[in-house]
């Protein structure tokens, strides 16, 4: 059984990565529960149906959503004029890893057909290479799906009293999809998952990123701080060197780092230099996890 606890993470079977309270965890496809013809990115982030066919092409996302969450995908490739009907979406009360192989060939019907499972057509307008879709099941059961200024609603019925799990279908026209992450709104804020860590990266002797090794943890939070109110764009350079392009994603979901500096940062502070929260600690509890 899964359940939420008073800061609305989940608890019980679920492992999630978490990075602050506002965080939604991290959120990725599932790695096993996948259709036959499905090839995931390394970083499970992207799937994409291999093969002449218009079908096996299920995927599930890692954890539970919840409702009110909504999930940000973007079709990376299509066969227009070889198939007819795009991509499927939905939820399912099953979890992923009790599902065994192989996985029925379609959401529809071969798994609505089942109970725990809700799924439905996407617009075939919505589902050009390009587009971004965002998709949620509402407090009142409802599935929605948004491009644009469009807002469909899909299906109703949905049972909210068990936890849930997006599925998608890469069917038809749909050949690749990548999926953004999600977010929750709220009254003053906004809710959103984490990004999916980068590895370690080996420290070059020729990097020009030089920091001291002995430096305390405090000291080099201070001189990322100063940086910081240098006159240059932070979501574009990175806070340390203050040179290269940023290209690192944290655990903590700050993107701040150059690939250069990531690698030094994790071994010799452990620190986000811009929450100070302990990155090292998540990265390998994500490691754990993906493993």
């Amino acid at each position: 059984m899964v359940k939420e606890d008073g800061n609305n993470n989940f608890v019980g079977s679920v492992v999630t990565n978490k990075c602050s309270r506002h965080c939604l965890g991290l959120l990725t496809f599932h790695s096993r529960a996948t259709g036959d013809r499905i090839h995931l990115s390394p970083d499970g982030l992207q799937a994409e149906r291999i093969g002449d066919t218009f079908r096996d092409g299920l995927v599930f996302t890692s954890r539970p959503v919840r409702v009110q969450e909504r999930v940000h995908v973007r079709v990376q490739k299509e066969e227009l004029f070889k198939w007819q009907g795009a991509m499927r979406i939905g939820f399912t009360s099953v979890p992923p890893s009790d599902r065994s192989l192989p996985l029925p060939r379609m959401a529809i019907p071969n798994l609505t057909q089942k109970p725990g499972h809700w799924a439905a057509p996407v617009p075939e307008p919505q589902c050009s290479a390009g587009s971004e879709l965002v998709f949620w099941v509402s407090a009142g059961g409802n599935i929605y799906v948004e491009c644009g200024n469009t807002r469909n609603k899909l299906l109703p019925g949905v049972d909210l009293s068990q936890p849930l799990w997006a599925m998608i279908d890469i069917y038809g026209q749909t050949r690749s999809i990548f999926l953004l992450g999600s977010e929750m709104k709220r009254l003053f804020y906004r809710r959103k998952s984490c990004t999916v860590p980068v590895p370690e990266l080996p420290i070059s002797p020729n990097d020009s990123c030089h920091l001291n090794a002995n430096a305390s943890t405090s000291r080099y939070g201070d001189e990322c701080i100063s940086n910081l109110e240098m006159d240059m764009s932070a979501d574009e350079t990175c806070v340390v060197c203050m040179q290269r392009t940023v290209e690192s994603a944290l655990p903590c979901g700050h993107k701040c780092l150059c690939y250069q500096c990531t690698s030094r940062v994790l071994l010799q502070f452990g620190t986000c230099p811009l929450c100070r929260e302990d990155i090292r600690s998540l990265l390998i509890e994500w490691r754990g996890v993906s493993g």
